[in-house]
């Protein structure tokens, strides 16, 4: 399932199972339970019967959960305590009925008397605080895990977070004093934002998720990771080069060639129909050295650009990779000005740091605009800052967040870039594509990835893609193909991998 539920959807989804009489909360937390436990046992089967074990239980839901795994590992036949926080007299209704279930089997104790407790155990189960939390952890509870952490670090003992690990956020992925990382997070019916987003995938280990047997219909608002297309989307069938689409890249000058020469070859391996690169006229026989089936227009300054442009077969525009600041505060005004689908990357963006607005003036719906951190904070100072800031009370602010904001300010597309890279709408749609878990591509981490990615987008919005499927296509192709590669990978690597990630999507 590629829905990203948030903590007050996955709430509204369980309530409306049991209002309609679906389920029981104690279905679903039995459910759950016997989830997390076949999780633990599928993902370390040397896991042997007779072993003790830890379960942190916390006073909501999650701790009834809890109750449950406790439950059903004891019938395993594992020595097994419980230390709770809070007073189990103050449960909800369905984590008292487990833990009462778990008061006729074995021990609770408090939380606090964690520092005292001996032995090895070979699980830990973190049960304490689920989706729901809104604020950073308290001080004892921080304590706890701390000393637990310490525990767990000889690398004997596993760790087991239901849900999501205690003090990660839900929604964000940022830390509200998460301080036991887990081997394994099992959670329900569907990820969460902040299992892929900020620290998320550091702080969840491997990340399993479980069917509780709900049902949820989820609007366009929901996020959503991305996916393999079908093969129809980006396979070609039929027609002249001019059915999918003429890119424009338009370069730098002497020395400045290679990131937008990267970019070129990119929009064209994903199936533009022609690429043309526009380098000042004194680049143009360095980059002819270097190009064949590429072709070369040189663009001296805006008005020599507005007479390319006359020409409507031009469809898609790529700016910004090794453009240089000066060339692209003249280019850029033009490229706008012709209302055609346009990329705006690197220099395009960070030309305009300290004063956006005269960028934001002028975009338009078929835009995509592909900021990483740094360039994000040049454009969107006060989102960056709230992502910078502390989370304090309530929802923790999340690069979801400042990605929809963005877009909306903006009025086009933005994919800010990572490797949890959210591309985003005005309209508030928004997809997660998520380097991490088994899609992990650290070798993405080299000098210009991101101009690749530039130009994948730049082809697809070409081949006709509306920005928000070119971006998050292009992102995902842009994993796959550094993913089919692997370590060793430089930029240069990177088109030449997209023919075998094509080959393999499925009709």
């Amino acid at each position: 399932m590629d829905q990203l539920l948030t903590s007050a959807q996955i709430r509204a989804t369980e309530t409306a199972a049991m209002a309609a009489g679906d389920v029981t909360g104690l279905d679903l937390m039995e459910r759950a339970g016997a989830g997390v436990v076949d999780a633990v046992f599928s993902t370390w089967p040397g896991l042997k019967a007779g072993g003790e074990a830890w379960v942190l239980a916390g006073p909501g839901n999650n701790g009834g959960d809890g109750y449950v795994i406790a439950r059903l590992l004891d019938g395993r036949g594992w020595r097994v305590t419980v230390f709770a926080l809070g007073d189990p007299a103050r449960l909800p209704p369905d984590a008292s009925a487990n833990h009462a279930r778990w008061a006729e089997l074995g021990e609770t104790r408090t939380l606090a008397a964690l520092p005292e407790a001996t032995g090895q155990p070979a699980l830990i189960v973190d049960a304490l605080f689920g989706t729901g939390l809104t604020r950073d952890l308290p001080d004892e509870v921080r304590r706890a895990l701390a000393g637990v952490a310490e525990v767990a670090r000889d690398g004997a003992t596993r760790v087991v977070a239901v849900d999501i690990p205690s003090g990660l956020c839900a929604d964000s992925g940022r830390r509200r004093g998460c301080d036991l990382p887990a081997d394994l997070t099992v959670t329900f019916h569907s990820a969460k934002p902040g299992h892929f987003l900020a620290d998320g995938p550091e702080i969840c280990g491997a990340l399993r998720v479980v069917d509780i047997g709900l049902r949820s219909d989820p609007g366009p608002e929901v996020l959503r990771l991305t996916s393999a297309p079908p093969r129809r989307v980006v396979h070609k069938s039929g027609g002249h080069k001019y059915n999918h689409g003429h890119v424009l890249v338009l370069a730098g000058g002497p020395g400045r060639g290679g990131a937008a020469r990267l970019a070129a070859r990119a929009a064209l391996r994903v199936g533009a129909g022609l690429v043309t690169l526009g380098p000042t006229p004194d680049a143009l026989g360095e980059n002819a050295a270097r190009l064949d089936a590429v072709m070369l227009a040189p663009v001296a300054d805006a008005p020599v650009l507005a007479r390319i442009l006359d020409d409507s077969r031009l469809n898609a525009l790529c700016l910004g990779p090794g453009l240089g600041h000066e060339r692209a505060r003249d280019l850029v005004p033009v490229v706008l000005a012709a209302r055609r689908a346009t990329l705006l990357d690197a220099d395009a963006l960070s030309a305009y740091s300290g004063t956006p607005s005269a960028l934001f003036d002028h975009l338009h719906p078929a835009c995509v605009l592909t900021p990483h951190d740094g360039e994000f904070a040049w454009l969107f100072p006060d989102l960056a800052d709230r992502l910078a800031a502390p989370p304090g009370d309530g929802a923790a602010f999340s690069r979801l967040d400042a990605a929809r904001a963005a877009a909306r300010r903006a009025g086009c597309t933005v994919l800010l870039k990572g490797p949890d890279t959210v591309i985003a709408a005005p309209d508030g749609r928004a997809v997660l594509n998520a380097a991490s878990y088994e899609r992990a591509a650290p070798w993405l981490a080299t000098a210009g990835a991101g101009d690749v990615l530039a130009g994948l987008i730049a082809g697809l919005l070409a081949r006709g893609l509306a920005p928000v499927n070119a971006a998050a296509l292009a992102a995902w192709l842009h994993v796959e193909a550094a993913r089919g590669f692997g370590p060793g990978l430089i930029a240069e690597d990177l088109p030449e991998a997209l023919p075998g990630v094509l080959r393999g999507l499925k009709d």
